[in-house]
């Protein structure tokens, strides 16, 4: 069943955006992660132009964290404390964001700098979780005795006022969650994702969070600043295609449930594992796309 999209425009396959939504949505649940990552870049895949896919796959987003967000939240895990300082920096972030996709679109190379940062993000980052999944799964070993790590990272013991996060069981300042959410907020606008691939290994392994509040506060902030960067793309790039949107959302939101619902089913490190790989086959194909030379750059369609 083919529909038409106003913003992108050009027709497109409804069940397969709502599939596509509907995965998204279970990984947003699974991992505490937006799905940004995995759905625009599928969008480009199949045709959507980048900067609309950006725009319109931040209000999917937005679905599928309230969904996922009142899941978590019926478990108790989530620090609202912890959620609600890391909001105040994404919305500052993602004002700096619009501002930078602003000057990427008037130098006209837009598609070619998210394609960019999509491969230096995802390659690095999986590349990192990939390596601390199977070394916890015992499928990597170390050629040393690993030492000891501190509650959270060195960097976040000095920095001056600290607050009480009782959810998470952390004295330190909120500086720290602060600039984590200022730097999810520039992704968001610039990329289209909920900067919860990056957000939860940094709760995890800087901020030294409680593994069972990291996924649902994660959502709790994803949630605020999409909502916030939908609002800034309608308003300043005008790139958002509400039909495209709705028919992620519709998928996202049912698959949010079922995501959380397995968070409690599958081993920890098998999820980690599971997900890392996911992240290097995207940036692998964003790779791809950005390099490989077809045999012909023009094609002419007699009807």
């Amino acid at each position: 069943m083919d529909i038409y999209l106003p913003i992108a425009n050009m027709s497109v396959n409804a069940l397969f955006i709502v599939a596509l939504g509907g995965l998204v949505g279970v990984l947003s649940g699974l991992f505490g992660v937006g799905g940004g990552f995995l759905t625009t870049p599928l969008l480009i895949f199949y045709g959507i132009p980048p900067s609309v896919a950006v725009a319109s796959a931040t209000t999917q987003i937005t679905g599928a964290s309230v969904s996922g967000v009142m899941a978590h939240l019926k478990r108790g895990g989530v620090d609202l404390r912890m959620g609600l300082v890391m909001i105040a920096g994404g919305l500052v972030g993602s004002l700096a964001g619009a501002l930078l996709f602003r000057l990427a679109q008037a130098s006209g190379q837009i598609d070619t700098i998210i394609g960019l940062l999509y491969v230096a993000l995802l390659g690095g980052i999986g590349a990192l979780m990939l390596r601390d999944a199977m070394t916890a799964l015992g499928w990597w070993k170390k050629g040393e005795e690993a030492k000891p790590r501190p509650r959270h990272h060195k960097l976040i013991a000095v920095l001056p006022i600290r607050w009480r996060f009782y959810a998470s069981g952390l004295y330190i300042s909120p500086l720290a969650p602060a600039a984590l959410g200022f730097v999810a907020g520039i992704l968001t606008v610039l990329l289209g994702i909920g900067g919860g691939f990056i957000l939860v290994p940094a709760m995890i392994y800087l901020l030294g969070m409680a593994p069972r509040v990291v996924v649902g506060t994660s959502l709790v902030m994803i949630l605020a600043v999409s909502a916030a960067t939908t609002m800034i793309h309608a308003l300043t790039t005008q790139a958002v295609d509400i039909v495209l949107a709705a028919l992620l959302l519709i998928g996202g939101v049912v698959g949010a449930q079922y995501g959380a619902r397995l968070t409690t089913r599958l081993k920890p490190d098998l999820l980690r594992f599971s997900l890392a790989a996911i992240i290097l086959l995207v940036a692998l194909r964003m790779a791809i796309g950005l390099t490989y030379r077809p045999d012909e750059l023009f094609s002419i369609e007699y009807l």
